[in-house]
């Protein structure tokens, strides 16, 4: 039992953990504006197309925010502020592939970095089904603007061909009509979807990874300068639409219209839209293939964190002021907005760009996934066979295939709500250990040369521990299934170690 003990808290230095990767395979090939197009990348995305309006408008499980959503913001940013200067730190000084996997390894111990990598794992593949979902309703939206032109088969294309079961479920339940009218049953028992749309994004992107990742962040800066364009489009045109009386009603009730569910409401409403800021440690997991992590990573990542909370609040802003608060619509709110003052052909611009923007963030989702499970495998937590690296284009080509199969998989199942929600947690796991890793490094190697430094710790990461844990057991008043999942989720992956990684490493 002592020996078992040891070994669940036994870490791997800093040096040992840079000198495996001097003779590892992946390239470095990425300077510091491949590295912000990730960070814009990963997080301009989901988030400000589809959760905004779920955090404004509220759901079946949560209230909503109203147009105090821009206090919600804020409140995310500050409580982000804290784990990136963390991650700013620690991937300056181990630039390896794995992210908070591999800091918590050095700072923690195995036991706690296989957690943290299995609930990053949650995190990244997970949120690729929250994306692939919004991509296709926005592809959806794209095709119906050619109704006139493309046969009716392909705009109308059957709901279980471009849906999850649960999703249909649900619509079928809310509009009282007959689940066997949407969707075919297996010995008519058995409910039958696939979203074909995700299906076809999810082998294209992991194509693209496969053949390298600088071809990945090409096709990403295209993609995120369309995201870009489209966003700073709407600002520009609805800011003439915006009427003041849409965020703050009339002087005796401005409370009431501004923060309709009171504080209450913003907290959840911080909680819901802290999806839209997941993916700014993106930037950590190609530490090793940067060509100098130790200057770029921390610029890029607190960079990307600055920009994407003033882009945040503007475009809150602007569509709570333009939209009553009862009008925005969940699925589509930017787009649906540019409808309402008669804007069309800017609203059917921002679904094409929204298609493109989407798939962005999904390859580089897809991206972070396989770099954090490469790291895993390196280390033998995984079967020795998913670390394999194409001889050619020097990429972990069958890891990637692997989790393009998860996502797949899991498509079939979850919703876009739900899948933001867990995302949420695996979110949240990390940034908290990401902060613990810092204080616990500063004390167990303190001579690392750090060339970025957190200010006033242990103060600055016991606040990010502190406000992350707040905001998560905040949300349990409200949320079950997601909470029950990811407890689930968890005891899968101790389960795993138990059987099968604790062995394999030794």
């Amino acid at each position: 039992m002592k020996n078992i003990i040891k070994n669940l808290f036994t870490t791997k230095s800093a040096k040992e953990l840079i000198e495996r990767t001097k003779t590892g395979s992946l390239k470095k090939t990425l300077n510091i504006c491949d590295l912000f197009t990730i960070g814009i990348g990963a997080v301009v995305g989901t988030g400000i197309l589809t959760i905004i309006g779920t955090a404004i408008q509220g759901s079946a499980e949560n209230i909503g925010a109203g147009p105090a959503i821009t206090i919600s913001m804020i409140l995310a940013a500050l409580v982000c502020v804290f784990p990136a200067l963390c991650y700013s730190e620690i991937a300056s000084v181990i630039p390896v592939a794995g992210s908070t996997y591999t800091y918590t390894y050095a700072a923690l111990g195995e036991f706690f970095a296989w957690i943290v990598g299995w609930v990053l794992m949650l995190n990244y593949v997970i949120g690729n089904v929250t994306v692939a979902s919004a991509w296709c309703g926005y592809l959806t939206q794209f095709l119906k603007g050619f109704s006139a032109h493309l046969p009716s088969f392909i705009i109308n294309f059957p709901l279980f061909l471009r849906s999850d079961v649960r999703s249909i479920c649900y619509m079928c339940e809310n509009y009282g009509l007959d689940p066997h009218s949407q969707m075919p049953f297996i010995f008519d028992k058995i409910p039958f979807a696939i979203n074909l749309p995700v299906i076809l994004l999810t082998l294209f992107a992991t194509l693209i990874l496969v053949k390298g990742i600088k071809e990945s962040t090409r096709f990403a800066t295209v993609m995120v300068g369309l995201n870009l364009l489209m966003i700073f489009s709407f600002i520009a045109v609805s800011a003439f639409y915006v009427r003041p009386e849409n965020w703050f009603g009339t002087m005796g009730n401005w409370w009431t219209t501004f923060a309709p569910n009171g504080v209450h409401g913003i907290f959840m409403g911080t909680f819901i839209i802290f999806f839209a800021y997941i993916g700014f440690d993106a930037v950590s997991t190609a530490a090793e293939e940067a060509k100098n992590p130790q200057k770029d990573i921390p610029v890029a990542i607190l960079g990307t964190l600055t920009f994407c909370t003033i882009l945040y609040i503007l475009v809150a802003l602007v569509l709570t002021g333009v939209v009553p608060v009862s009008g925005i619509n969940p699925s589509a709110p930017i787009a649906a907005a540019l409808h309402m003052i008669n804007k069309d052909f800017l609203a059917g611009f921002i679904s094409i760009a929204a298609v493109c923007a989407l798939a962005s963030v999904f390859l580089i989702c897809q991206l972070a996934a396989t770099r954090i499970l490469y790291a895993m495998s390196r280390d033998k937590f995984l079967p020795r066979v998913l670390r394999a690296v194409h001889r050619k284009h020097r990429t972990p080509h069958v890891m990637t295939w692997l989790v393009g199969a998860v996502i797949i998989v899991c498509s079939i199942f979850m919703d876009l709500n739900i899948s933001a929600q867990l995302c949420n947690y695996g979110t949240f796991t990390a940034l908290i250990a990401i902060c613990i890793a810092v204080i616990v490094l500063r004390k167990t190697e303190p001579d690392l040369k750090r060339s970025f430094k957190v200010p006033f710790v242990p103060l600055f990461p016991l606040l990010g521990v502190i406000t992350c844990t707040g905001l998560v057991i905040y949300s349990f008043n409200q949320l079950s299934t997601s909470v029950y999942m990811f407890a689930l989720w968890v005891i899968i992956g101790i389960i795993i170690y138990a059987c099968f990684s604790y062995r394999n490493l030794r």
